[in-house]
């Protein structure tokens, strides 16, 4: 159940000060499990979210993680994994998904309400997020299909009537770029909602799909290569190299099965009220608080 790999730091994020049952049931459960926690700075708040740290005498596993994230769960309390010797200011870049992530919608899915296929789309869209659809280009192939004929109008009322910023989105943008971290939007969704993102929020770069329209209406196509997890962990790779720095200056933050690729290995993974598959495997996972409190990991 446990590794003798290096120790971690955990953090504790919660819109409330962080509960002393909490911590007493956090700190009697690891050390059933043979670590102990020491905690390290005591409380901290920025305003919005409260804080506190604590070193881990040992590695923990996902089974003991998830263990003690059930645990601040019930206190409405999310639990954060940060790696060993990580530095805060070595953080560079801050990639980030969009669909259910920085927003609060899947565009996909609200496109196809104007065709009435909105419940067939949104049922591959979830099993792909899921992980239980692999391919991810062959997934999105089959969702815009469906959406062939509907007039683009359609794209800016999702904009418009349905699309909004996810808790904490604008104030997580705003402190990224006020320390100099470089932003970037990487998406399967389309590149009608990243570039109004990019100019609503100031994202230096945004990569997603392009849907085919001709005389006013979608054809079914998307044009070019898909973006899919392989090329978001591209595109962030490149991201890197041209800052000079790699993956592991990078937090990262999504829900789906297709962003797991992307966050791997980098230096803080976050997932935001995600699927199951895509918590265990991150670092942070934040099902409480909103995106912003991001901002307390990298300070």
């Amino acid at each position: 159940m446990i590794s003798t790999m290096s120790h971690q730091t955990l953090v504790a994020l919660s819109r409330d000060p962080i509960p002393e049952k909490m911590v007493f049931e956090l700190k009697e459960h690891a050390l059933r499990l043979g670590a102990s926690l020491h905690t390290v700075g005591g409380l901290v708040s920025n305003g919005s979210y409260f804080s506190e740290r604590w070193d881990c005498s040992i590695h923990l596993d996902t089974n003991t993680r998830e263990e003690l994230r059930s645990i601040s769960s019930r206190f409405h309390v999310d639990l954060c994994f940060l790696k060993s010797g990580l530095n805060p200011q070595d953080i560079q870049v801050l990639a980030m998904d969009m669909d259910s992530t920085l927003i609060n919608i899947e565009c996909i899915d609200e496109i196809a309400d104007f065709t009435g296929k909105k419940s067939a789309v949104a049922e591959i869209t979830e099993a792909t997020m899921r992980g239980e659809i692999k391919d991810f280009k062959e997934s999105l192939r089959r969702r815009v299909a469906l959406l062939e004929g509907v007039h683009a109008d359609a794209l800016e009322s999702v904009y418009r009537e349905r699309l909004r910023p996810n808790p904490g989105a604008i104030e997580l943008l705003a402190g990224a770029h006020g320390r100099g971290i470089y932003t970037l939007l990487v998406s399967g969704g389309f590149t009608f909602f990243t570039e109004k993102l990019r100019e609503q929020l100031g994202f230096k770069q945004t990569q997603a799909n392009t849907l085919e329209i001709l005389d006013g209406k979608l054809t079914g196509q998307v044009l070019g290569d898909i973006v899919d997890g392989a090329a978001k962990a591209a595109h962030l790779d490149m991201a890197c190299q041209n800052l000079g720095c790699t993956k592991a200056n990078a937090i990262t933050m999504g829900d789906g099965a297709n962003d797991l690729m992307m966050m791997n290995d980098s230096g803080i993974s976050v997932a935001y009220q995600a699927k199951p598959v895509v918590k265990e495997k991150a670092d942070a996972a934040f099902d409480h608080v909103g995106l912003d409190a991001a901002l307390l990991l990298i300070s």
